[in-house]
């Protein structure tokens, strides 16, 4: 097995622990304001916790991700630069009719923020660390916090996309931007939507846009997207 296979293979599974961190974050970020909320039900299922195996599904976390990271490798081609993968769903049980709307969009959006706040610390690591890209001795480290901030603003921004099961969604349900209707219409139809849109250039193009907020921030912290 030659040195550039065994680099590429190093860095898929870097870039799989990476992913699998990152989701279990998310989904730790929904169970834990659940938590804050009064909502008992992500607790009694063992989901308020740090344990990224507690939020991993194994098609969504593991295998897809693994087959989408490591088959190309293996057939001679770099690092895909997307992925696809997904966690274990954070069931809610919004018990309380008077702030269930409110208890919805602030759980809903802690997925995404939790990827945020994973960013801001690994651009933070990058800038106390004093680690450049072009560093000498410093470029795996640096690399390795590259992959991490862009991996996770990918995650936030992809998650506020408006189509279900993605969080930007449930915002628009809850917001009355989607009617009750419209938003089971779409999330009957979830998966072909999905599948369609994530295949043009049109809903890349949105992606990198709903990116680029969470990149200026990264950047803000440690210039190394410069």
């Amino acid at each position: 097995m030659d040195a550039q296979l065994l680099d590429h293979l190093r860095w898929g599974a870097l870039s799989l622990i990476l992913l699998v961190i990152s989701i279990g974050l998310h989904e730790f970020g929904h169970a834990w304001v659940a938590d804050l909320r009064g909502d008992l039900l992500p607790r009694a299922q063992g989901r308020v916790t740090l344990n990224p195996l507690a939020h991993a599904d194994m098609l969504g976390t593991l295998l897809l991700p693994g087959i989408m990271i490591f088959l190309p490798i293996l057939m001679g081609h770099p690092l895909p630069f997307g992925l696809l993968g997904w966690g274990k769903p954070v069931q809610i049980s919004l018990a309380n009719p008077r702030t269930r709307q409110m208890d919805d969009i602030l759980i809903t959006l802690a997925g995404p923020a939790m990827n945020v706040v994973l960013l801001v610390a690994l651009a933070l690591v990058g800038q106390v660390a004093g680690v450049a890209a072009a560093g000498p001795g410093n470029h795996d480290f640096a690399k390795f916090l590259a992959t991490g901030i862009l991996m996770n603003a990918g995650l936030a921004a992809f998650n506020l996309v408006p189509l279900p099961p993605l969080d930007g969604s449930r915002v628009f349900y809850r917001l009355g931007i989607y009617s009750t209707e419209v938003f089971h219409l779409l999330s009957q139809w979830s998966f072909f939507i999905l599948l369609i849109c994530i295949n043009t250039s049109y809903f890349s193009e949105v992606v990198w846009w709903l990116m680029t907020p969470f990149m200026l921030l990264a950047s803000a912290i440690w210039p190394v997207f410069g």
